[in-house]
């Protein structure tokens, strides 16, 4: 967000109470997908064909655009272009089937592959997949810190400061902070993260928490082509490859266990099963397993962010790109908030509304 307003020319102060990247950053898989959580076939059930395939477009067109800005500012960030497999989750490919008659539809770039062609392009047994492109991975502290500087060359100042208060009753937004010092301004973007405050109430949101594990580099032990990988299911796992050789698999998510020790608790079990599960994915990969974490993260009930006017909260705004698809859509929230504040408009606006009626 920083960078796309100081791009802008505009005058840009960052609040943050932490150190930039150090928060969920670091927790990132950084997968960045542009297909939604929530599948195209069942967002159009719920929304109907024209909204579903403009956030999909959208979320499309924000994943390429994410990897536009960093080749075109040389942000050093192990960024990768990759396909993406969207697995059969069992010996049924009806969901995928279903999945990719809509994207055709759609004109998404999707492509059907049978078990015969998914093992021989990727030796991985399951009953089918989507393949798709423009997705990437990258190291989401580098980028962040990459995207920071950006901000900061062009005149940006980082405040390390806890903002606990907000009015927007007057012309311009009086943000009040811990140290009993205030920040006016004529506009003010909560980009906060999972850390929400007050004034934000949205119907969408649910949080959750997730696992992750990445294994010792074994750079001639990869499945080829290196894809991300995710399956059709609504509790879904996912893997992907880092620049050092290692696998990255996550998932286990779980909207029972947010508090710190029930997931420290729970995460024994977790790393068990995701370890069973990488195997059984990917026969050959090494049993060494270097890392594990977890942490709570904030999902939506539609798949889809949460961007745009707060609402009682005159110029008050905010990007929450909950989900899966977090750093594509902070692209996608940048680029709809950056042209708002310059007089722009975009239905996207409705449809990431923190008010939406979200029944599905």
């Amino acid at each position: 967000m920083a960078e796309r307003l100081s791009r802008q020319g505009r005058q840009v102060v960052i609040i943050d109470r932490e150190v930039p990247s150090l928060g969920s950053t670091v927790a990132s898989t950084a997968m960045l997908l542009w297909e939604i959580d929530r599948p195209l076939f069942q967002l159009t059930e719920l929304y109907g064909f024209e909204k579903a395939v403009r956030c999909y477009h959208a979320s499309h067109q924000a994943a390429r655009g994410l990897r536009a800005l960093v080749a075109q500012y040389g942000v050093a960030c192990h960024m990768r272009p990759r396909l993406s497999l969207y697995l059969a989750a069992d010996d049924s490919p009806n969901l995928i089937q279903d999945e990719y008659s809509v994207r055709s539809r759609a004109d998404l770039p999707s492509l059907l592959l049978g078990h015969a062609e998914l093992l021989q392009r990727f030796a991985i047994a399951r009953a089918g997949a989507i393949l798709s492109r423009d997705a990437a991975d990258a190291d989401p502290v580098l980028l962040t810190r990459g995207l920071l500087d950006l901000s900061l060359k062009r005149g940006a100042r980082l405040l390390k400061a806890n903002a606990v208060a907000y009015d927007g009753t007057a012309s311009s937004v009086t943000v009040g902070l811990e140290d009993g010092f205030s920040i006016e301004a004529r506009h003010v973007v909560l980009a906060t993260g999972y850390v929400m405050p007050d004034i934000v109430r949205p119907t969408a949101q649910q949080p959750a928490s997730s696992w992750a594990i990445a294994t010792a580099p074994q750079a001639d032990n990869l499945w080829p082509g290196q894809a991300l990988i995710w399956e059709a299911t609504q509790n879904y796992h996912y893997a992907r490859t880092t620049f050092d050789g290692r696998i990255i698999f996550g998932g286990e998510d779980d909207h029972g266990l947010i508090q710190p020790d029930a997931r420290d608790a729970a995460t024994p079990t977790k790393v068990r099963v995701l370890k069973e599960r990488l195997t059984a994915l990917w026969p050959r990969t090494s049993s060494h397993v270097a890392f594990t974490w977890s942490g709570a993260f904030d999902t939506t009930r539609d798949g889809l962010p949460l961007i745009g006017a707060v609402p009682g909260s005159k110029n008050i705004f905010a990007a929450f790109g909950y989900g899966g698809n977090g750093i594509t859509f902070s692209l996608l929230a940048a680029e709809l908030i950056g042209s708002l504040l310059s007089g722009g408009s975009s239905p996207l606006l409705d449809d990431f509304a923190f008010d939406r009626d979200v029944s599905g």
